[in-house]
């Protein structure tokens, strides 16, 4: 092999790896740049949906989680709870809304009948945090009062005493399956 030949080699080499090196400096420098244009995991968790397991809550039981830096109570109502909170007269309510509205069905494989209700939990008066009312073996229609300002409101969130005018406000929701609530949207 001639020396010319030799160069050329080398030549071609020295291009190759001055290219390949080229490339990878590039992509370190934009990888970085278009990695910091995505949210963070934290603002991802802000807004996004929340799946929740709701196969171990029983009828009469509540838990609060929170979505987007707020609490939400889910409940799973009992056949009386239901039953008090359909029949309940509209004069009773400062912000009518029929129960059939406001409860939720699991799904095919779980309740055939709508027995779930998902609220906000803070009061619509001030934001507070109502806390659960234990039926007294009669009233199944007691559900929350604020202890700051008195508001009372149903199983269902629907608000029946106080300075609250409004009821619990309702969360995007819906029932991926029998098991899995998700509160939030897509």
């Amino acid at each position: 092999m001639s020396s010319t030949e030799n160069v050329a080699t080398r030549r071609d080499f020295l291009y190759l790896a001055t290219g390949a090196a080229a490339v990878v400096a590039v992509g370190g420098v934009a990888w970085p740049l278009v990695a910091q244009m995505a949210p963070n995991d934290r603002e991802v968790a802000a807004g996004a949906p929340v799946e929740i397991d709701v196969s171990s809550i029983e009828p009469g039981m509540m838990i609060t989680v929170v979505w987007r830096g707020k609490p939400y109570f889910i409940r799973h109502l009992t056949e009386d709870e239901i039953a008090a909170a359909t029949d309940a007269d509209e004069g009773l309510f400062r912000d009518y809304q029929a129960a059939a509205e406001r409860l939720a069905a699991a799904g095919e494989s779980g309740d055939t009948g709508k027995s779930w209700a998902v609220m906000g939990a803070n009061c619509t008066h001030l934001g507070c945090v109502p806390s659960k009312v234990e039926p007294d073996g009669e009233n199944f229609l007691d559900g929350w009062i604020c202890p700051c300002h008195g508001s009372k409101f149903d199983v269902t969130g629907r608000v029946t005493k106080g300075p609250a005018a409004e009821n619990l406000p309702l969360p995007p929701f819906n029932f991926a399956s029998a098991e899995a609530l998700v509160i939030g949207e897509a």
